[in-house]
């Protein structure tokens, strides 16, 4: 009897430690009125709900399973072309930012899955995932690690994906907030995105070496209030410029600087800025990455 329970025990630690992710493969979703949400996920599905027309769907067969979530911008009658978006948690209805998470507390390597999209026009869909802390000294949410990718191009049938997290510090996290997007900063009607099969794999002690060919581009805090800072590693000596865009495409803040191989912070000053997502891009010689910051 001790043994079986033990048996036990480990085979639901197991399933524990595969289920990292609340409802990682889409197969619960719930009746809302006249749409379904996928549980543990919030999307825009409740703002366009009068209109008939939704950015989040249930697709099948899933890959594996029965269901996979679908996520399409749509042009919705009045309000425009709306980004089919989720976030793994609660996600605010006007501004389109993630308000929580999920608790978590482990290092994972990277974010592993299923995935098909296809972007129209400008649409450049992405997902970014924040593992963060809660600091008490300084009554803030502190970055731990980042998980960010630009979907370019087009994947027309399941294919498996891997995105690697970046660490900035050794501290474990207590938080992660998943956002996923079928569109970027300038949503194309169709644009979409559809994701099955979604786990974290490996771990990771330490901080995240820097390869020498890769830029570092870290914004802290994030979500932000009145200024953030840029933390960034270039290879090259040069000038670098860092340029903030808001979610129409339009030019609010830019910062030149002449830099060598080694780590440099700015500080971005956006008190004058509305609450919203934003574009922070970094063009250094022969080479850019951007971040997505958040401002509340």
């Amino acid at each position: 009897m001790k043994q079986l329970s033990i048996i036990l025990l480990s085979l639901l630690l197991a399933a524990m430690v595969r289920a990292q992710i609340p409802n990682n493969g889409f197969e619960s979703w719930s009746s809302v009125k006249s749409y379904a949400m996928p549980d543990f996920w919030d999307n825009l599905n409740p703002s366009t709900a009068g209109s008939g027309i939704f950015t989040c769907t249930k697709g099948a067969p899933g890959s594996p399973g029965n269901f996979y979530l679908k996520l399409t911008s749509k042009d919705i009658p009045v309000m425009g072309v709306l980004p089919g978006i989720a976030v793994c948690g609660v996600l605010n209805q006007e501004t389109h930012l993630p308000v929580s998470g999920f608790p978590y507390g482990q290092r994972p390597q990277s974010f592993n899955g299923k995935w098909q999209y296809m972007m129209y026009g400008s649409g450049i869909g992405y997902i970014d995932i924040n593992l963060t802390r809660w600091d008490v000294p300084s009554h803030t949410k502190q970055v731990v690690a980042n998980c960010h990718k630009v979907l370019t191009g087009m994947v027309m049938s399941w294919a498996n994906f891997t995105i690697p997290f970046v660490y900035y510090n050794g501290q474990f996290p207590d938080t992660c907030m998943i956002f996923l997007s079928a569109s970027g900063s300038v949503p194309t009607d169709n644009d979409y995105l559809y994701l099955d099969n979604l786990q974290f794999q490996g771990s990771v002690t330490g901080i995240t070496p820097i390869p020498s060919t890769q830029k570092v581009l870290t914004v802290f805090p994030n979500p932000a209030t009145g200024k953030f800072s840029v933390q960034f590693v270039v290879k090259e000596a040069g000038q670098t410029i860092l340029s903030l865009f808001d979610s129409q495409g339009r030019l609010v803040g830019e910062q030149k600087v002449q830099t060598t191989f080694c780590e440099n912070t700015l500080d971005f000053d956006i008190k004058y800025l509305p609450a919203g997502l934003y574009f922070l891009k970094m063009v250094s010689k022969n080479s850019e990455i951007s971040a997505r910051v958040m401002i509340q």
